[in-house]
């Protein structure tokens, strides 16, 4: 389960590992229907299926001794919780563990990103995943090169 909800995290908001084991329990909540987790600054909204497999994550007793573990101190669980449960899972053994499961890590977050850029203008994506502008625009301007280079390959084959 842990290693789907990484990878969908991954694939579909390019969120490095980095920062998904930061994320909080607290982060996700229903509205109605709708399930949303919170990245960076803004509720997102989560497919279905997602949603399903981040509230088994919150309620598996791991996470679960967590969240009661934190609820104590006022602060919320881990997603991902470590070892101890205080502290979130690095990014290091979360990413050898999704090679384990042969789920790439890296290839999928740029795939991610390039569709991302291609849809939205780099000021959204800044915001949405939380990442700096400068580094928003330089992944659009990347993807506009590629694409650039890929059409004048393909007219001069043609």
């Amino acid at each position: 389960m842990e290693a789907r909800i990484i990878g969908a995290l991954t694939c579909l908001y390019a969120l490095p590992t980095t920062r998904i084991v930061e994320l909080t329990t607290d982060r996700f909540h229903r509205d109605g229907d709708d399930a949303y987790l919170t990245i960076s600054k803004h509720p997102v909204l989560l497919p279905p299926r997602l949603a399903v497999l981040i509230e088994g994550q919150i309620t598996s007793p791991a996470c679960r001794t967590s969240v009661l573990q934190q609820s104590h101190t006022g602060t919320p669980g881990f997603l991902f919780p470590g070892r101890p449960p205080s502290r979130p899972r690095s990014p290091q053994t979360v990413n050898h563990y999704m090679k384990l499961h042969g789920l790439p890590g890296v290839s999928t977050r740029n795939t991610a990103m390039m569709e991302a850029i291609t849809d939205l203008p780099p000021i959204v994506v800044s915001d949405l995943f939380g990442i700096h502008l400068n580094t928003a625009y330089a992944w659009a301007q990347y993807a506009q090169n590629s694409w650039a280079d890929y059409l004048e390959a393909v007219q001069s084959t043609d």
